[in-house]
């Protein structure tokens, strides 16, 4: 894909020129440098070398293989030392506060009001600047972040190649009815004639028209739906792939320059803070951000409406991109839209019970449905306008407790097991399952790269950490943690997780083998927690329960 290839580096990113001989710059000439005089303090190309050796035979020199003894290049140290602010600008200290880099302008300007800003100077007697284990580091994400852009291009190959299979299943269907009904009119008219021939082939031509008619009417409509899902869907995806193509130049850029460094002090450390705030950045878009979330403060807000008939039960959330709040209502059996300020402006029923919800694309909800009897089915919502309607629906042969998505693909849980499916029914494959009780397999949540999926087991109080094809890499336990129910992903990959029983909010490291920290308790008001989504929007963690007219809103950093 042209679009998302690594080979289109954009001018900002390209490498920092090498080491130029000396003798060609004062030429005008520009050869790459092969040696250094530590004598001299010259760069020598194979060329001019030679003429050195001969004139200065008793000169050190150093080739490639050591450089970390050549000096660091003006273009080298030029670039690390440039802000990124103002380009114009060399950077000279560093704000503890936001452990950032600044120039004398952004210490004017943005970081006025820090408590504490140190000269880089300063810096380099009391911090560690060895470069260490960085290169390993970078190459290590580099890898990742390749690999992340491969898997996302392939997806959207897999999901416009989806889209197309299920177009021709859906015009085959149409063909195959119409032939099948002129087979059957062949078959009844035999024998006939006369005025009774003459009405047959009207009557044909009028339920011909009428099939035809019906697919106009029902399957082109849901299949332009799902043509503007794929497209969305594909725009995401795209998005996503530049943000790799923009780390994975950078991160290449610094890979290049830290082996140049050599022991230069201030710029190691330069160096050292300016990788690991890209490696950072990497981690972030490869679902591994390992910082906890500290809550700030806590709200509550009322979603009852007057026509509710029992207490709301919360058991999915999904925020929208324009910050409006999707809400599951099981006891009510309906879904409502709140506002910014959290509260209801829109609503629509559903005759079965509402088990979660997923977001497909901006504007697109799919919603788990099961009455723990004949009906399951995943029910596709659009939200326009802040109106919602219900779209088309898959019918499953299996339980339907929990759903996520991920670029095109559907996870399903049936209550006992994980399944894959299309955005178009089409089962892919029984990714897990536990039948050792039931609720072993409730809820589930996929990790923003979409390697690892996140499971929870009510039944033995755990959380299930699987690979993308279903393997088991991690179970998470917590005696603070009973009944895991509601679960989900944020964008940087920080898991959260509910505990029904224990009253708690958990957040998960995104390998699911340790805690990071307890969000919310009894003490702060929760009850019966169920449900749990991050809002990007408002930097806010947002919690459903069990019974309660009130959905929690915490605001984090």
């Amino acid at each position: 894909m042209a679009t998302g290839s690594l080979s289109s580096v954009p001018k900002r990113f390209l490498m920092v020129e090498d080491f130029s001989c000396t003798c060609c710059l004062e030429q005008n000439l520009t050869e790459s440098a092969d040696i250094y005089c530590e004598q001299c303090l010259r760069f020598y190309c194979k060329k001019c070398v030679i003429l050195h050796s001969q004139l200065f035979t008793k000169h050190m020199t150093c080739g490639r293989e050591d450089i970390k003894k050549w000096p660091v290049s003006k273009a080298v140290e030029d670039f690390l030392r440039k802000c990124e602010v103002h380009e114009d600008e060399t950077l000279t200290q560093f704000c503890h506060d936001h452990s950032q880099l600044c120039c004398s302008a952004c210490v004017g300007t943005i970081h006025s009001q820090c408590s504490k800003v140190t000269q880089i100077s300063e810096l380099t007697n009391t911090q560690p600047s060895g470069l260490e284990g960085l290169s390993v580091e970078l190459e290590t994400v580099l890898g990742e972040i390749k690999t992340l852009q491969i898997s996302q291009e392939a997806s959207i190959q897999s999901l416009q190649r989806t889209y197309n299979e299920h177009r021709e299943v859906m015009i085959e269907q149409m063909c195959g009815n119409l032939n099948t009904y002129i087979d059957e009119c062949d078959n009844n008219s035999v024998g006939t004639s006369g005025g009774n021939e003459q009405y047959l082939k009207e009557e044909i031509c009028r339920n011909v028209v009428s099939i035809v008619n019906e697919f106009d009417n029902i399957t082109a409509k849901e299949l332009n739906e799902m043509k503007d899902e794929v497209i969305s869907i594909k725009g995401s995806v795209t998005s996503s792939i530049h943000k790799c193509t923009s780390v994975h130049n950078d991160l290449s850029q610094f890979h290049e320059i830290v082996p140049k460094i050599g022991d230069h002090k201030q710029l190691c450390l330069i160096a050292s803070i300016k990788c690991k705030h890209i490696i950072q950045q990497a981690l972030t878009l490869l679902g591994k951000s390992g910082k906890a979330f500290n809550v700030q403060s806590n709200t509550k807000h009322n979603v009852r409406i007057p026509s509710d008939s029992d207490k709301c039960l919360i058991t999915g959330i999904c925020v929208l991109t324009d910050g409006q709040v999707l809400v599951a209502d099981r006891r009510n059996e309906r879904f409502k839209l709140l506002n910014q300020q959290y509260q209801v402006v829109s609503h629509c029923g559903v005759a079965e019970y509402v088990r979660d919800m997923c977001q497909i694309t901006p504007s697109v909800v799919a919603v788990a449905v099961d009455d723990y009897n004949n009906t399951h089915n995943v029910q596709f919502i659009t939200v326009t306008q802040s109106q919602l309607t219900l779209g088309r629906k898959l019918e499953l042969q299996h339980g339907c407790t929990g759903i996520t998505c991920h670029q095109g693909d559907l996870f399903i849980c049936s209550g006992t097991a994980l399944f894959k499916y299309t955005l178009y029914g089409k089962q892919v494959c029984r990714l897990y399952e536990d039948r050792s009780s039931v609720n072993t397999v409730e809820k589930c949540a996929v990790s923003p790269t979409g390697d690892r999926l996140y499971i929870t087991n009510c039944s033995h109080d755990k959380l299930h950490t699987l690979a993308r094809d279903g393997t088991l890499l991690a179970t998470y336990t917590d005696p603070a943690l009973r009944d895991p129910f509601g679960v989900h992903v944020t964008p940087a990959g920080q898991v959260l997780v509910c505990g029904n029983y224990s009253d708690t909010v958990q957040q998960v490291g995104w390998e699911g083998q340790s805690k990071l920290a307890t969000l919310a308790r009894r003490e702060d008001g929760v009850r019966s927690p169920w449900s749990v989504f991050y809002s990007s929007t408002t930097s806010s963690i947002i919690v459903g329960q069990l019974g309660r007219d009130n959905i929690l809103v915490f605001r984090v950093e």
